[in-house]
């Protein structure tokens, strides 16, 4: 049985296909456009998946949309109606593009999917899932565990924001729900709004820039604009925010709360910004830990499932397991609206066609998630010679060799293999790469070759093996979506004056034998590299630490800011021309930047929006 799953039309579509419960393919669409977070219909995602599996539409059983949009506008309605006559622009703005499309999005599938399928049987084969089932079904069931709790926080469903569910081999219930407009995502995307950044993707910013603020706003919030019980369900104050019905996050009365208006996107951060990031990070903390606390008393279970896009709150996430009420804890790598399309098809075959379920124990089913395209090598090396580029041909040892020695030498380098990772992360299929114990590496990776904020951190790559050596962890963080702290025996204490220096400065103070990826808290957001998963990733990190000893690399998308992840080798070398990356490896073709044309080169810098 083959079911495609599909998120679209809010942010972040994307495609996935199971067959017979297996994850055959799944990728998101702005992979394909170059858009980032397209919201559109993921045609060329789909096109991906059946291409992938050999297949047409027509060989395909079910399609499962993830989530029921007559709920959504149920929901604007009401919204409109409690709060009018405030928010009429907003509505005026919302309701036509509704009538126009999103109201009638089956019929808008239906016209969609028959320019794949003239024949797609649209009545029967159409299916739709509610959208936090959709993201509790692509937690638990591709997880390791027979029976867990499943955790889901985002900004809104339908209604829902935050919920629960219990899954048990191919049951799924849902449990307890908060409903809109009380939601934790919106809540952390109103201070996203608040701090300067773009919401929707600027909220991991914001958890970069809390380590370098102190928490002085936490009770501020919790005092006025959050009601939060001690189990972590909660109320909060509309009369601060302006997302029910208007064209902005925040309003004049939440402004006057914390001290000012907005910062502007041009504006300098400050340290009232800097402690406004930690203040709501340490409130989502407290939520997070309550509610987790609150579902292992009521539920008795060592197994804890995450979804939405809060589970991408990596520091949350490391808080939690720390707790230590959950034995596990398993995060959807594409926890966010991505997923969704993932937890639709998942959703549809366990428990619309009630199809089996075995659990790989101690293992999860999402491949690494590496469950994108990948390009042979005879692709590959035409792709790059019709782009122009210069490039030899190594086998896999030299190829490795060459690679690591590049690390060694200090050498910021663009690794292209395997299949394109599914999901918000870089995790050796898509990366840039570099020496972890260089103590220039992080000013040079985010201002020669991301072109973005000084301030952010970059993930270790580590081997499974070693991470307890290195890392406050000893256990598995295959998908970065777990923080721990630099174990102390590796961190170099900061002098007084290095304390006191102003929170960016304190990044460029080395503080420990890993300062490119250690952020100012001492902590890190790790990756372990599994050589079952990702074996030649795994073989160059094992290569690195025969040269160096050390089996960390750091690690971070390869894109520039604004961009979204590479997808073919033809990206992978435009921007490779355009950014500061000295080395290029894809497949088995090894480039160097001072061998290509200089004619070639771009200029990436302001290619993009920011993001």
């Amino acid at each position: 049985m083959r079911i495609l799953g599909i998120s679209a039309f809010y942010h972040d579509s994307a495609a996935a296909l199971i067959e017979d419960g297996v994850i055959a393919a799944a990728a998101q669409e702005e992979r394909f456009t170059r858009k980032k977070h397209d919201a559109g219909f993921p045609a060329q995602a789909i096109e991906f998946c059946l291409s992938h599996a050999g297949i047409g539409l027509e060989d395909v059983d079910f399609v499962a949309f993830y989530d029921k949009p007559f709920l959504k506008f149920e929901r604007l309605l009401e919204t409109y109606m409690a709060f009018a006559p405030r928010g009429f622009k907003s509505f005026r703005m919302a309701i036509p593009v509704w009538l126009k499309e999103k109201l009638f999005q089956k019929d808008l599938l239906k016209k969609k999917f028959q320019a794949f399928d003239p024949g797609f049987d649209w009545k029967n084969k159409l299916l739709f899932a509610e959208h936090h089932q959709s993201h509790a079904a692509s937690a638990f069931f591709p997880s390791p565990f027979e029976d867990a709790v499943v955790l889901t926080m985002d900004g809104v469903g339908e209604w829902a924001t935050t919920s629960v569910a219990i899954g048990h081999g191919n049951s799924l219930e849902m449990t307890k729900e908060i409903h809109f407009p009380h939601s934790l995502g919106l809540l952390y995307s109103a201070f996203t709004y608040y701090t300067g950044f773009r919401v929707n993707s600027g909220e991991y910013k914001v958890m970069g820039l809390a380590p370098y603020g102190e928490p002085k706003y936490a009770n501020l919030i919790l005092e006025h604009l959050m009601d939060l019980k001690d189990d972590g369900t909660f109320r909060l104050d509309q009369s601060y925010f302006d997302y029910c019905t208007g064209l902005r996050m925040t309003n004049d009365k939440f402004a006057a709360l914390f001290g000012g208006p907005a910062r502007r996107a041009d504006e300098l951060l400050d340290q009232r910004h800097m402690d406004l990031a930690a203040s709501i990070q340490a409130v989502t903390e407290e939520v997070v830990l309550r509610l987790t606390r609150g579902l292992a008393a009521e539920t008795g279970s060592k197994n804890l499932c995450l979804a939405g896009g809060v589970a991408l709150n990596c520091v949350a996430n490391g808080k939690i397991l720390r707790d230590g009420q959950f034995d596990t804890i398993w995060i959807q790598p594409a926890a966010g609206d991505a997923g969704g399309a993932l937890g639709a098809a998942l959703a549809a075959y366990h428990l619309y066609q009630d199809q089996p379920r075995t659990a790989a124990i101690g293992k999860d089913s999402m491949n690494g998630s590496y469950l994108g395209p990948e390009f042979a090598q005879d692709d590959i090396q035409e792709r790059l010679t019709k782009a122009g580029a210069k490039f030899t041909v190594l086998d896999d040892d030299a190829l490795i060799s060459k690679t690591a020695q590049a690390l060694a030498n200090e050498q910021a380098v663009g690794w292209f293999q395997g299949r394109m990772e599914f999901g918000p992360r870089a995790l050796g299929g898509r990366s840039i790469l570099a020496d972890a114990r260089s103590e220039s590496m992080q000013k040079t990776l985010n201002l020669r070759v991301k072109y973005r904020e000084s301030f952010r951190p970059f993930a270790p790559s580590v081997l499974r093996d070693d991470v307890a050596d290195w890392f406050e962890l000893d256990g598995d963080s295959p998908y970065m979506l777990l923080v721990a702290g630099i174990k102390k025996d590796r961190r170099r204490a900061m002098t007084d004056a290095e304390q006191a220096l102003f929170g960016i400065d304190k990044l460029n103070v080395p503080r420990s034998d890993i300062p490119a990826v250690t952020h100012v808290d001492y902590s890190a957001r790790i990756q372990t590299v599994h050589q079952d998963t990702n074996p030649r990733y795994h073989a160059l990190i094992t290569r690195f630490k025969d040269i160096t000893g050390c089996p960390i690399v750091v690690n971070t998308s390869f894109n520039v800011r604004g961009e979204p992840i590479v997808g073919t080798p033809e990206d992978a070398f435009h921007c490779f021309m355009g950014t500061g990356i000295e080395v290029l490896v894809i497949g088995n073709c090894f480039l160097v930047k001072e061998d290509q044309d200089p004619a070639l080169a771009l200029d990436y810098k302001d290619a993009f929006e920011l993001d």
